[in-house]
């Protein structure tokens, strides 16, 4: 019998930027992420998620690919890791900001950030914290009902969800009350 594993995307985005153990070399602990431990928010504090990332069913069917943080207009908009700026300028009207991210394997992790107006230009190295931009006032239908910044993901051309960027590293499992230490 054959039991199959199902992670949740969380999981997966983490497992994924792990390098492949080799048959001839002996085992090793597995490394953090890449540069999960030094990720902060893209905004100061901690914001307020308004909507979470939803995956498509399908590559061009519906869903949210990304999360929206709740900020005014004016607010700067912050590298959440060590990064290369891949593009910064307006696509259909809204400004955009992308972010290769350093040392996350290959195709590399990238960040996107909208609508922003842009403070780095393509081509420039940004460390975590950064400032990349402010946030533009929402756009004519607003994307959220109150001004937000849409925060998303990306590997290659899959999307995924931002959130596990910010955790510290993996899971830590703890004691269980009144179970002995082996």
């Amino acid at each position: 019998m054959r039991t199959t594993l199902l992670l949740p995307p969380a999981l997966l985005l983490l497992t994924a930027a792990l390098p492949a153990a080799s048959a001839a070399a002996p085992a090793a602990p597995a490394p953090p992420p890449p540069r999960a431990s030094r990720a902060v928010w893209p905004l100061a504090g901690r914001p307020v998620v308004l909507r979470g990332w939803q995956p498509p069913a399908t590559p061009y069917g519906p869903g949210h690919r990304g999360v929206d943080l709740a900020a005014p207009p004016g607010t700067p908009v912050r590298a959440v890791a060590p990064a290369r700026v891949t593009f910064a300028g307006r696509v259909a009207g809204t400004g955009v900001v992308t972010l290769t991210l350093t040392g996350t394997g290959s195709p590399p992790l990238r960040t996107t950030y909208e609508p922003v107006r842009p403070s780095v230009r393509q081509g420039e190295q940004v460390t975590t914290g950064r400032p990349v931009g402010t946030l533009e006032p929402p756009s004519e239908p607003p994307h959220c009902p109150t001004s937000c910044l849409h925060w998303g993901l990306l590997r290659a051309s899959t999307y995924l969800n931002p959130l596990p960027l910010l955790r510290p590293g993996p899971p830590r499992l703890l004691p269980v009350p009144g179970v002995p230490l082996p």
